[in-house]
């Protein structure tokens, strides 16, 4: 069982990832996931556009920007700030179930690196075992963005990278405490910042690639952004059933 401190001490000790490796890794192994990916991008669309139809109804959905009044910088921060503190309620609940269904995702793509047969399970994380955690994280996770958005463009660009970690974490070690997970995620977050977003970046413009079907197509590409923080996870800490043997070798090396 990974404890907080052995996925800390591995995090510490990681070594040197390449970027060229992350990003082909991750085009192969999207090829081999693009249609489970395409199932848990419809599961998280399905669910936001619900979720803002139902806010919505109830008057709490964020309101559009209105060009009549002028546009101006104070008026766009007004505007800006407003509807990130207005949509807390709405992004509390599709963060939790964002998280679940990417965390499950994350746990049938550790199945087929690791070729075992067992049945996909995109609801895993939403059982009541597993709820209570995951809609925790989905509070800390909006209220961490939500202070970064505030803060404007740069402090949520750093804040990113680990947040991009949450899912991932909890899916192989759902054993943590909701902070454990949260002090593992922004210590694997700062040591591979650059190879992290770098990768993301990058990846991201591919998955854009889906505009091309008549933007329907990215519903099919997006889930590829997903799969450099389960690959450097993997490079990383690696999965529980990993042999011991694996993980000698593991030196200080300079960080991305």
């Amino acid at each position: 069982m990974n404890t907080l401190n052995t996925l800390l001490q591995k995090i510490s000790n990681a070594k040197s990832l390449d970027f060229g490796d992350i990003i082909s890794n991750s085009i192969d192994l999207f090829k081999k996931v693009w249609l489970k990916g395409f199932l848990v991008i419809l599961f998280v669309a399905i669910t936001a556009m619900i979720l803002n139809l139902i806010f919505g109804l109830i008057g709490l959905a964020a309101n559009p920007f209105d060009i009549n009044k002028g546009f101006d910088l104070e008026s766009l921060s007004d505007f800006y700030s407003q509807n990130i503190i207005y949509s807390i309620p709405q992004t509390i609940l599709v963060s939790t179930l964002t998280l679940a269904f990417v965390a499950a995702f994350y746990r049938i793509c550790k199945q087929i690196v690791s070729g075992e047969t067992s049945q996909d399970d995109y609801f895993y994380f939403l059982k009541k075992e597993y709820f209570t955690k995951v809609f925790m994280l989905g509070i800390i996770y909006t209220a961490i963005a939500t202070v970064a958005q505030l803060l404007f463009f740069i402090p949520y660009i750093y804040v990113f990278v680990p947040l991009s970690y949450f899912a991932v974490i909890f899916a192989f070690n759902p054993e943590l405490s909701e902070t454990e997970i949260v002090k593992a995620s922004f210590a694997l977050g700062n040591k591979k910042w650059l190879i992290t977003f770098g990768s993301m970046f990058v990846i991201g413009i591919i998955a854009m690639l889906g505009i091309l079907g008549c933007v329907v197509g990215l519903l099919f590409t997006m889930s590829i952004i997903y799969l450099p923080a389960f690959l450097i996870y993997k490079e990383v800490i690696g999965f529980k059933a990993d042999s011991e043997i694996d993980q000698i070798g593991l030196r200080d090396d300079s960080d991305y």
